[in-house]
């Protein structure tokens, strides 16, 4: 849909939890505050990720969990643009759609949220057996790297369903994104913000990515307004890192960018399931030449090994 003199309404996809919403919202509100003459409504979809709550998500094996009914939405000019996490858009969009924008980064840690019984504990202090909470392949085999004393459980469902397991005792301790908690006011209940030293994080994790039909520049006129120019660079350099690598939710891939002057600087991991294998390496350039980054140093890693363990993996997932 164009934006023009006889048509002031641009419709927002977004998924239906309440972390999608607060952060569509979010956005509906910037852009409102920028174009006060254009209404924005908010269209809510439920996604096959929403649906499946049940299975591990490595096992379902869809890329667009989170994000394809939103897809389907712009392609058939139901809504204009959709409001994601970075984290859970594929770095291959469907044909016709492209990422319009990314706006400012939270901070794209991991937190180590704990029941009450070990508010006296951090990570590396929590007592053999802890049981530990996580529905990501990516900190389940670098925590296992670290801790291999503690156990792992698959833990499923929006942020207060799984805080509610944990207060419920099902687990001693979880790991979250520390931007989801902050974003929905939920600050106070992160004990530990994970280092980089422990736990690389998602690629985009932190952003939101605003996707739109590609060409639509009416739209992309509009989103202008709300990119952040560095969190973009960095997580263009993230996504092309993924990208090369071919990998997506179901695989153990982490990273940290930074930004100096002009100078960009990408780590990036690969691990093993059981966190016995990783392989780790970083490259720095110039920040205009993001991508060329991520590129270089997927394929640095994949000399040092990690194709083999991509493939092993897979091949193990597609066994379960």
């Amino acid at each position: 849909m164009t934006v023009s003199a006889s048509t002031r309404t641009v419709r927002i996809g977004s998924r239906k939890s309440q972390l999608a919403l607060v952060q569509t919202y979010w956005v509906q509100e910037e852009l409102q505050k920028y174009f006060p003459d254009i209404n924005f409504e908010v269209e809510t979809m439920s996604t096959q990720g929403d649906k499946i709550l049940d299975v591990p998500l490595a096992k379902i094996g869809d890329k667009g969990l989170f994000t394809k009914e939103l897809e389907v939405g712009m392609l058939e000019k139901k809504t204009d643009l959709a409001v994601h996490s970075l984290k859970d858009l594929p770095t291959n969009l469907p044909e016709g759609l492209m990422l319009g924008c990314v706006t400012e980064r939270e901070n794209p840690a991991d937190a180590l949220v704990v029941h009450e019984k070990f508010k006296d504990k951090q990570l590396e202090t929590l007592p053999e057996g802890a049981v530990i909470g996580t529905s990501s392949l990516r900190r389940l085999a670098q925590l296992r790297h670290h801790f291999p004393h503690l156990e792992f459980k698959d833990v499923r469902g929006n942020l207060n369903t799984r805080l509610a397991k944990l207060d419920a005792g099902e687990y001693d301790a979880i790991i979250l994104a520390f931007a989801g908690l902050h974003r929905l006011g939920m600050g106070d209940r992160i004990h530990q913000v994970i280092p980089p030293e422990v736990s690389l994080h998602a690629v985009g994790q932190g952003a939101l990515g605003i996707e739109c039909r590609a060409g639509d520049t009416d739209i992309l006129d509009l989103l202008k307004s709300l990119e952040h120019t560095a969190t973009a660079q960095r997580c263009y350099a993230e996504r092309a890192f993924l990208r090369e690598l071919e990998g997506g939710c179901q695989v153990p891939i982490g990273v940290n960018t930074q930004i100096e002057g002009e100078r960009l600087t990408l780590t990036g991991l690969v691990a093993s399931l059981d966190g016995k294998k990783l392989v780790k390496d970083v490259v720095t350039g110039t920040v205009a030449y993001a991508e060329n980054i991520g590129i270089e140093l997927a394929i640095k890693l994949r000399q040092q090994g990690a194709q083999e363990i991509l493939d092993a993996i897979l091949a193990e997932i597609d066994r379960s």
